[in-house]
């Protein structure tokens, strides 16, 4: 059984884009928890002079929509992961030209499905952020954990909003290099393009076969 580096390269990325998915749906999960369930992302935030008091949240269909996104492409590089190992170890790995292509379309989905997402999670982010600062009391986000809140008792909402949106982030990298060595591979199984009469090869392939054109008198 010899397994090529770019095989092993593809395995190692569609590993860390499973462990990037989850991580991004399950830190997102834990800030939500953190405020009854509802989404933080561009909510604002007030001072009533002794504690922080939320005053809007977003749709929580926005958080679930990321989570979704996070999830679904997890368990898709979940199961190419096994698939590459079986056919690591059957040596049944290599695709024709017909499923790299689908491979692509699927993999450029997931690209823009993927970066929405995590521009959701940045622009979302900042301005919960901003909402925070713009109170005065506090100089950043981070310190917000440390502060008293009316109702809820987040204690590490900005660690995990943090960490989704870096998982996010480094997960549209990851499927970058995924993309890329999906359209490399499928340039290489581009087939040959036939030859025509009047291209140059032609001639020279009929000179050696038939020995060259008779000279007229």
């Amino acid at each position: 059984m010899a397994v090529s580096v770019l095989q092993l390269a593809e395995l190692a990325l569609h590993g860390a884009a499973f462990l990037c998915g989850i991580v991004c749906a399950s830190a997102l999960t834990v800030a939500q928890g953190e405020f009854g369930g509802w989404c933080i992302l561009y909510g604002t935030v007030s001072w009533n002079g002794t504690a922080l008091v939320p005053k809007s949240f977003s749709h929580i269909s926005l958080c679930y929509f990321v989570s979704a996104v996070s999830i679904v492409v997890a368990l898709y590089c979940f199961s190419s992961l096994l698939y590459g190992i079986y056919g690591c170890c059957t040596n049944e790995s290599q695709w024709d030209r017909t499923w790299l292509s689908i491979a692509l379309v699927v993999a450029f989905i997931i690209l823009f499905f993927l970066l929405v997402s995590a521009c959701i999670l940045r622009v979302g982010m900042d301005a919960f952020c901003a909402s925070i600062v713009q109170t005065k009391s506090l100089a950043s986000c981070q310190e917000a954990e440390h502060k008293p809140w009316a109702t809820y008792s987040p204690t590490r909402f900005y660690s995990n909003l943090y960490s989704a949106q870096a998982s996010a982030w480094v997960n549209v990298f990851l499927w970058c290099l995924l993309t890329t060595r999906l359209l490399v591979q499928r340039r290489r199984e581009a087939p040959f393009p036939l030859l025509r009469r009047n291209d140059p090869e032609w001639s020279a392939e009929t000179e050696a076969i038939f020995g060259g054109r008779p000279i007229r008198p």
